[in-house]
């Protein structure tokens, strides 16, 4: 809610039905002078009338005490001014209860209608009060002035409090409609806040399940063939010195490619939201944290050969075969069509070591397909490294797939080996 409607709900409580204590002040002042008003002038009506005056003061008393309820019933208090109209009593009340009807809430009809009454008896009462003025030679002017003074003295009381009353009343509708539009704007407001930050949420879950997925991809495949490495260092060491130095070697090439991958991604990660965070809008927040590890340099696949002569250098028999015409295509597509491959061959070397892998990469219009698919692993395999395995790496491969629209499927052959299938658009 904004401040202005705190303030007004804080203002409410006052009697009966009074919003406001203030305004239950207001309206008994406006009825005590009304009522000495009237009480004032029913002294001349009494004497006029032939009664008493005591008679007319408590007349005059109980009419003009009608003004304060004009709030409650604007149409019982006009009728009433206009009733005593004939009296040349309520003045005031008849000032005071047109300008509240006309800023009422009430049918426009019925105002005009009241006003209209009350316009003709103040018109009425003037025109026969000044002809008997003039008659009895208190008033020496022309006939002229008897409509003149009808006419200007009926328009002077009922039109300026209608107009008045009827500026008041639309002001009024006018700032409840700003405020109840400010409130309803501060509540979608409010309401978008929560989705924005429901939506930095989302961004963040998000944007780990990338980073964890991406280090996999970059460790594990070359962690996985240190460790392979590191077996046959550990097995040949002496009896084939010069393949244990290879080896050796190889497991340092490994090492510092892996460390190579891991300082481009933690650059990215680190100067990638810096960078973004003047220019994406809160709606965009969960697309730019979804692309924040891919728009660094990542793997494409004119490096397969080299990914799977790596493969092939730690004792892998491993076949590439490629159909159809290679072309170039968007870099997410590349790096997914690489990590899927690369992430399938460390899955060999960790639970099937020693079987024979063949990996096939299809050109197709629109698409590109990959397979990698092995035969089931000798007997006293390197199994007995001890590659740990959480689980990540087929739901990974899966996820990559699907964000792109692809299609990924994974599961064990009948021979006893084991298959992984992916399609990629390529647009």
């Amino acid at each position: 809610m904004t401040t202005t409607g705190e303030e007004d709900t804080a203002a409410l409580g006052g009697p009966w039905w009074w919003t406001r204590w203030r305004s239950a002040a207001f309206d008994w002042s406006l009825g005590l002078v009304s009522a000495v008003e009237c009480a004032v002038e029913g002294i001349p009506f009494a004497r006029d009338a032939g009664i008493p005056s005591a008679a007319g003061v408590v007349f005059g008393l109980l009419a003009g005490s009608v003004l304060v309820v004009r709030r409650k019933w604007p149409i019982a208090v006009v009728l009433v001014s206009i009733a005593i109209t004939p009296a040349q009593m309520g003045y005031l009340m008849g000032i005071v209860g047109l300008y509240t009807l006309a800023a009422s809430e009430l049918p426009r009809r019925i105002i005009a209608s009241l006003a209209g009454m009350q316009l003709v008896g103040t018109l009425i009462v003037t025109f026969v009060r000044v002809r008997q003025s003039m008659d009895q030679g208190r008033l020496t002017i022309g006939d002229w002035f008897i409509p003149f003074a009808a006419i200007t003295t009926s328009l002077g009381l009922t039109a300026p409090p209608l107009l008045l009353g009827m500026y008041v009343g639309a002001r009024r509708r006018l700032m409840e409609s700003l405020r109840e539009r400010a409130d309803s704007l501060e509540r979608e407001l409010q309401l978008l806040a929560e989705r924005a930050e429901e939506r930095a949420e989302w961004a963040r879950g998000e944007e780990r399940t990338r980073i964890a997925r991406e280090m996999h991809d970059v460790v594990a495949h070359r962690v996985s063939l240190m460790v392979v490495h590191a077996a046959a260092l550990q097995a040949v060491a002496r009896k084939d010195p010069e393949k244990a130095v290879r080896n050796a070697a190889l497991v340092g090439d490994m090492g510092r490619q892996a460390l190579t991958e891991l300082r481009e991604m933690l650059g990215v990660l680190r100067s990638g939201p810096t960078e973004r965070a003047a220019s994406v809008p809160v709606v965009a927040l969960g697309v730019a944290a979804a692309v924040v590890v891919e728009e660094g340099e990542g793997p494409c696949l004119s490096e397969l050969d080299e990914l799977v002569g790596q493969s092939a250098a730690a004792g892998m028999v491993v076949e590439l075969l490629v159909e159809g015409d290679v072309r170039a295509y968007a870099a997410e597509v590349e790096q997914t069509a690489y990590r899927v491959v690369q992430e399938a061959l460390t899955n060999v070397h960790k639970h099937a070591a020693g079987a024979k892998t063949h990996v096939r990469l299809a050109h197709r219009e629109g698409e590109i397909a990959m397979q990698v698919e092995n035969g089931p692993p000798p007997e006293a395999s390197a199994l007995s490294a001890g590659f740990p395995s959480g689980g990540n790496g087929l739901v990974g491969m899966r996820e990559r797939v699907v964000a792109l629209g692809g299609v990924f499927v994974s599961g064990p052959t009948e021979a006893g080996g084991f298959r992984v299938s992916a399609v990629i658009p390529a647009s």
